[in-house]
């Protein structure tokens, strides 16, 4: 199968290109909101269509135990049930198992585990998995891998590496529909040695797109952002590169730099929940619960088009989240989508016309030495 991914315009590794898939093209580097169970949380897709986004990711594992694939097929697939007619990628479900942990036992030809829902024992194969993914209908599917936890010996990782690319390979040979795209995943932790093979490995197989797994598990950023520096290269260039669950503005940045086409992360809806919201300033976010702006009458961003900035305060999105008010989430994560939709906007721009240098160096100014994770919540 032809690569569905065709590059643009290069500025240093930066990449600006486009990928076709069943459901529509979307432009890269883009950013996917993550709609875990069919939604992403707080947010319909008519404000996800508003705010720019061109791709959703949904989980996998959460539908497949709820509502079950079966049903949302009957329903009329995963876009009519979601009413999000654009492109839509599944993750395999094997982050969700493996993050089980006293709940699962691994073998050659798969997982078996128990459903964090009613306990009931499933077990999901890489064929598996992409018949679920199948079966959903979705436009892009991820081959099944090991997620091996971030502490593991050289040994386990390696032994770990090898069953993932067995795995992919019996992943690609699963699907039975053309049309569905089928990515591969690279593992090996922050060892060179085995990231390169990995590279080497899911090289070889034809997959429409490559991703890169296993960081921004707990690892150091430092050590994430060394990663980056080789392995993106490593990739095939005519192919999508995707970096899975990642991150904050300054890893995607970065990410960007280095080759990655596509990103996705729980962050921006996950930290509007909680009142954090990201804005153009210094520090690059502000906790909208603080008393400071219980009297504020400017919107989130000044600079901001999002519903949350055109028609409301600081003061009363911060009065929403004192009184336990759902719309204050809901706002709040709307604008962090806006806010990463638009820096996707930015960089796209910045490498069309060759000014990717300065946006790269104007992010990194603005995050040096912050810590989002220690002072979100300041």
């Amino acid at each position: 199968m032809s690569s569905r991914y065709e590059l643009q315009k290069l500025c240093g590794k930066a990449r600006r290109g486009r990928f076709r898939a069943r459901n529509g093209v979307f432009e890269t580097p883009t950013f996917m909101p993550v709609g875990t169970k069919a939604t992403v949380k707080g947010v319909d897709v008519e404000r996800l269509a508003e705010i720019g986004a061109s791709v959703m990711l949904v989980n996998t594992y959460h539908l497949w135990l709820r509502p079950g694939a079966e049903r949302i097929q009957k329903l009329g697939g995963i876009h009519a049930f979601t009413a999000w007619q654009g492109p839509i990628l599944s993750d395999s479900g094997g982050f969700q198992v493996f993050s089980l942990k006293g709940m699962r036992s691994l073998t050659e030809q798969g997982v078996e585990f128990r459903s964090h829902l009613d306990g009931s024992k499933r077990f999901l194969s890489p064929e598996g998995s992409i018949q679920v993914q199948q079966t959903l209908g979705v436009d892009i599917a991820m081959a099944l891998d090991e997620c091996p936890a971030s502490d593991l010996s050289f040994g386990d990782f390696e032994k770990s590496l090898d069953l993932t690319f067995r795995w992919a390979k019996r992943s690609l040979e699963a699907r039975t529909d053309p049309e569905l795209c089928v990515f591969g995943i690279t593992q090996g932790g922050c060892h060179r040695e085995l990231r390169s093979r990995a590279a080497e490995q899911i090289s070889s197989l034809p997959f429409d797109g490559y991703a890169i797994g296993g960081l921004s598990v707990g690892e150091p950023k430092t050590s994430m952002y060394e990663v980056l520096s080789y392995h993106v290269d490593q990739l095939p260039a005519g192919h999508i590169h995707y970096l899975m669950g990642v991150g904050t503005p300054e890893d995607i940045i970065e990410a960007v730099s280095q080759g990655v086409d596509i990103f996705d992360c729980v962050m921006p809806t996950r930290s509007g929940r909680f009142g954090r919201v990201f804005v153009e300033g210094n520090p690059p976010f502000i906790n909208i619960k603080n008393a400071k702006f219980a009297e504020d009458t400017a919107p989130i961003d000044p600079g901001c088009s999002c519903l949350a900035c055109r028609k409301y305060t600081r003061a009363y999105i911060h009065h929403l989240f004192k009184s336990g008010e759902m719309l204050g989430p809901q706002l709040a994560s709307i604008h962090n989508l806006a806010h990463y939709l638009g820096l996707m906007d930015r960089i796209r721009a910045a490498i069309e016309d060759d000014s990717f240098p300065v946006l790269y160096a104007m992010m990194k100014k603005r995050w040096a030495s912050l810590d989002f994770h220690e002072m979100a919540g300041s």
